[in-house]
């Protein structure tokens, strides 16, 4: 599957949610969809997708809050699917692009590609909604029913390893402030 494509899916299903998108090609395909206020760029901070949309879960609970990461991110930091697994927002859907490497430093496997499930993982932290979409018709159904329906969610779709369609060279500190804008929470 396209991850790009799929991008696409998530947003047309998303309404008003809030989307933190991952660094790298999770974070530029999400650019390269739509870009918008109610979307959050990460930038040079691997591993933190999940934990910063598990904070907006919490905060903001009656909108809905999508964290889209790469595998390698997860699985830098699997204490955060814990985390959800404990805290259990019922907002919240995590989809992990899982290309099985590490594709921006050179395409290394991830032992996603041989060892590690990440959809049984977060069953294993305590996520009872976890789906691994077999094509991207199964993919937007899933997304679908993870927006309108209580979570938390977690959606690992296999992707292809093509490169991102592009890259946000956005302004850190206005992504910030746009982002506070539209979740409501600017402070002058």
């Amino acid at each position: 599957m396209s991850r790009l494509d799929l991008t696409h899916r998530v947003l047309a299903a998303a309404g008003d949610a809030l989307i933190v998108g991952g660094i790298g090609n999770a974070g530029f395909d999400l650019f390269a969809a739509g870009d918008r206020p109610e979307n959050f760029y990460m930038m040079g901070s691997m591993g933190l997708a999940v934990p910063i949309a598990l904070g907006l879960a919490l905060a903001q609970p009656d909108r809905p809050v999508v964290a889209l990461e790469g595998e390698g991110s997860v699985l830098m930091n699997l204490g955060a699917m814990a985390t959800v697994g404990r805290q259990r927002p019922e907002n919240l859907t995590i989809v992990i692009w899982d290309n099985e490497q590490w594709q921006l430093t050179g395409g290394q496997g991830t032992a996603t590609g041989s060892s590690c499930d990440l959809s049984v993982v977060a069953r294993g932290c305590g996520i009872e909604s976890s789906s691994l979409p077999v094509d991207a018709g199964a993919f937007e159904s899933d997304t679908r029913r993870a927006l309108d329906s209580p979570g938390p969610h977690v959606i690992v779709a296999k992707i292809d390893a093509n490169p991102a369609a592009t890259t946000h060279h956005d302004d850190p500190i206005r992504v910030k402030y746009r982002f506070m804008d539209a979740v409501g929470a600017r402070v002058d």
